[in-house]
């Protein structure tokens, strides 16, 4: 029998990716909904302009140009960075089964078979006591002798503490930035020792600088790529309960490391364990949870090989989990059209202008759009697609949505 075809984007496909990805309004979910209707990224990018003015854009949408995508490629090889793309067999298979948006694209410094390795999450406050940094060391040391990658954020405090005690095991790193921008100071020593053994990661452009709103996004992929989470400190508030809830959301498992009711950096991780959290006093509360999980190898199925014998290939279709039969095989001129929404007894702007009335302040999933609605669902999310890429709508956990109010820039 023939071996199944490996899955891998050519440079021509890797190219219309990147330009699509750092296009105005362009994150995850609308990369993918947008290929998945096109048919392909270079299609949906020659169809960018007209759904933003159907989503009800007020200028043109900006669309990366080639010659910034060109500029990024140099500085990536400069920096021994590579792009690889959800679905190609370099990509994490935990993170790839996540429902909380897989970046389309990864770049990637460093081993690549870290990245196939089960993991495990440490993150915690970045104004660690010295007990939370010392338990983060142990913890950090422990899991890597166990054979799990240690994963965190490589911010001040407890994420920089579990990457330099994992350093030896192998541990990833996920970047709020670009890698040419890597924040905090600190953690720039620290990052080529961290891919002689691991990776260091990032789903923002090479020369990004991070602002605040980048790391709740860095910390989906924190979560998304690790079989459990553990907050060893962390205030109310703290960007580390957002991880944990990310990985709720991720249907991983969540560890908190209880602390001194008289310590504000304990109170998020004694709240977490009140509301269910497993209790995490020691190595052997992770491992005893997490080792029947790594014996059960749950995202196995996104290692495999996909079927497909000898025949060809359809191009990027199949990465995304998209049916090429199924496709759409219009031009990409007419992969919009009327004739799509007609069939349905509204235009497409007619269904464009019903959801937005729909839409207000408070999330909504998009099943439930497409029950008050009563439009097929295929047709509401061309239709939020559309108010997404003209930046209208936020985007909540579990597909809900909400409208912006005025204009603004999505980070979906």
């Amino acid at each position: 029998m023939a071996k199944a075809p490996i899955l891998r984007l050519s440079d021509a496909q890797r190219f219309d990716w990147l330009r699509l990805i750092r296009s105005e309004n362009v994150g995850p979910r609308t990369f993918c909904a947008l290929v998945n209707h096109a048919g392909g990224a270079r299609a949906a990018l020659e169809a960018l302009p007209e759904l933003a003015r159907k989503g009800g854009a007020r200028r043109d949408i900006r669309i990366a140009t080639a010659e910034e995508v060109e500029r990024e490629l140099a500085l990536a090889r400069k920096l021994g960075v590579r792009f690889v793309a959800l679905g190609e067999p370099e990509y994490p298979p935990a993170l790839r089964a996540s429902e909380e948006a897989p970046p389309p694209i990864l770049a990637i410094r460093g081993r690549e078979e870290a990245l196939q390795q089960p993991c495990v999450a440490i993150v915690g406050s970045r104004n660690a006591s010295a007990a939370g940094l010392a338990f983060a060391d142990r913890l950090a040391r422990g899991l890597g002798q166990a054979g799990y990658v240690v994963v965190s954020g490589m911010a001040r405090g407890v994420d920089l503490r579990a990457h330099v005690a994992a350093l030896e095991t192998g541990t990833i790193g996920v970047l709020g930035g670009g890698h040419a921008r890597i924040y905090p100071p600190e953690a720039i020593p620290i990052a080529p020792r961290i891919a002689e053994q691991g990776a260091v990661v990032s789903e923002m452009p090479i020369e990004w600088e991070p602002r605040g709103r980048d790391f709740p996004r860095r910390n989906r992929i924190v979560s998304g790529m690790s079989l459990g989470v553990v907050v060893v400190e962390a205030a109310r508030g703290s960007g580390s309960l957002i991880t944990a809830r990310f990985a709720l959301d991720q249907n991983r498992e969540v560890f908190a490391v209880p602390g001194s009711p008289l310590d504000p950096r304990a109170e998020g991780t004694n709240d977490l364990i009140r509301d269910g959290a497993r209790l995490c006093a020691r190595i052997d509360d992770v491992l005893n949870v997490l080792d029947p999980v790594r014996a059960q190898d749950p995202f196995a199925i996104f290692r495999e090989d996909p079927p497909g014998g000898d025949e060809p290939l359809w191009g990027e279709l199949p990465l995304l989990g998209v049916d090429p039969e199924a496709a759409p095989r219009a031009k990409p001129a007419q992969a919009f059209d009327e004739a799509h929404a007609g069939a349905f007894g509204l235009s497409e702007d007619d269904a464009v202008a019903e959801i937005e009335r729909l839409l207000g302040p408070s999330p909504i999933t998009l099943d439930e759009l497409a029950r008050v609605s009563g439009l097929p669902l295929r047709q509401v999310r061309v239709a939020v697609m559309e108010l997404d890429l003209a930046g209208r709508i936020e985007h909540s956990g579990g597909e809900r949505v909400a409208l912006l109010v005025g204009e603004g820039t999505a980070t979906n």
